[in-house]
C-alpha cells in the first residue's frame, strides 16, 4: 500500500472521528453548560500543546502574539456560535452540510476583505448552494429554525477566521498561533460561562467520559490524524476528503438520535455537497458530465 493510500485512509477516518466530535459533543451539554464544556475543553487543549511550542512562544513578538489573539476572538466567537446551534437543534446532520459552506465562503470573504479575486466556478457553485440552503428551509413554505441561522452565522464567522488564519500563519510558528487561539477561545468560552450560564453542583460521569471523548478523540486525535495525513496527500485530494465529514454525521445523527430527513432536506443537503464537490474540483465535475 503506498504512502498517498495510507494517509487518505487516514483522512477519511478523521473524517469519522470528526462526526462523531458532533455527537460527543451534543451529549456532552446535556449536562454541562455549552459555553463552558468549549471553555475548559479548548483550555485543556492549548494546555496540552503548550510544552510543545514554548520556546517559539516566548520569542515571538507582543505584535504577533496581539494578532494571534485577535484571530483567537474569532474562533471563540464561531466555536460559541456553533456549540449554542447544536445545543438548540435536533438536525446535526442539516446543521454539519449548512457548516460546510464555510469553506465555499472563504473565497468571497477573500474578496471583501483581501480584494483577492475567487476562481470562476465559484460564481457556479454558489448558487447551487444557495438553492441548497432554499430547500433546507422548505418545511410548508419558507420557513427557517433559529438552530439554521445560528450554523449559518458560525459559517460566515468561520470564513472570516480562515481568512485572517492564513495571513496571520505566514508570520506565526502554526503550533503557537494555534496554542493561543485554542487559550484565548478557552478563556473566553469560561469567562462567558460564568457571566451566563449556571454551573451544576454536580456533573454526571457519564458526562464526563463524554467530554473526555470530545477532547481527546475529536480534538486531540482528530488533528493529529489530519496534520499526518497531509503531509502525505495532495491538498486537492485531501479537499475532497473532508466534504465526507458532514456525511458521516447525517449517518450517525439518524442512527444515534433517530433523526428524520424529509425529501426536500435531501434535496438541499445533495445540492450543497454538489456545489462543494463542484468548486473543490474546479468545475472537472462539469467537464465530466459534458463528455458524457
Amino acid at each position: 500500500m503506498t504512502s498517498e493510500r495510507k494517509a487518505a485512509i487516514i483522512l477519511i477516518l478523521g473524517t469519522v472521528v470528526s462526526a462523531l466530535g458532533w455527537i460527543f459533543s451534543k451529549e456532552t451539554i446535556q449536562g454541562m453548560p455549552p459555553f463552558g464544556f468549549v471553555g475548559l475543553r479548548f483550555f485543556i487543549a492549548s494546555l496540552c500543546l503548550l510544552p510543545f511550542c514554548y520556546g517559539a512562544l516566548r520569542r515571538a513578538s507582543w505584535r504577533d502574539i496581539r494578532s494571534a489573539a485577535l484571530v483567537g476572538c474569532l474562533l471563540a466567537t464561531a466555536l460559541m456560535s456553533w456549540i449554542h446551534a447544536i445545543s438548540i437543534s435536533d438536525t446535526l446532520g442539516e446543521g454539519a452540510f449548512i457548516l460546510s459552506l464555510s469553506m465555499l465562503m472563504v473565497p468571497f470573504v477573500a474578496w471583501v476583505l483581501f480584494a483577492q479575486r475567487p476562481k470562476r466556478v465559484f460564481w457556479v457553485s454558489l448558487p447551487i448552494a444557495i438553492i441548497g440552503l432554499a430547500f433546507l428551509s422548505l418545511t410548508g413554505g419558507w420557513k427557517s429554525s433559529a438552530s439554521q441561522l445560528w450554523f449559518l452565522f458560525n459559517a460566515v464567522v468561520l470564513a472570516i477566521h480562515f481568512n485572517f488564519n492564513s495571513k496571520f500563519s505566514q508570520t506565526l510558528p502554526v503550533l503557537v498561533l494555534t496554542c493561543i487561539q485554542l487559550f484565548v477561545t478557552g478563556v473566553i468560552g469560561l469567562t462567558a460561562s460564568a457571566l451566563f450560564e449556571t454551573v451544576p453542583v454536580q456533573i454526571d460521569a457519564s458526562i464526563w467520559r463524554w467530554f473526555a471523548a470530545s477532547t481527546i478523540l475529536a480534538t486531540a486525535l482528530r488533528y493529529v490524524m489530519q496534520t499526518t495525513a497531509q503531509k502525505h496527500i495532495l491538498p486537492a485530494n485531501a479537499a475532497l476528503i473532508m466534504i465526507l465529514e458532514p456525511i458521516w454525521t447525517v449517518m450517525l445523527s439518524v442512527a444515534w438520535y433517530g433523526e428524520q430527513l424529509s425529501l426536500h432536506k435531501i434535496i438541499g443537503c445533495s445540492l450543497i455537497l454538489f456545489s462543494l464537490i463542484l468548486y473543490r474540483t474546479d468545475g472537472k465535475l462539469l467537464q465530466l458530465f459534458r463528455k458524457q
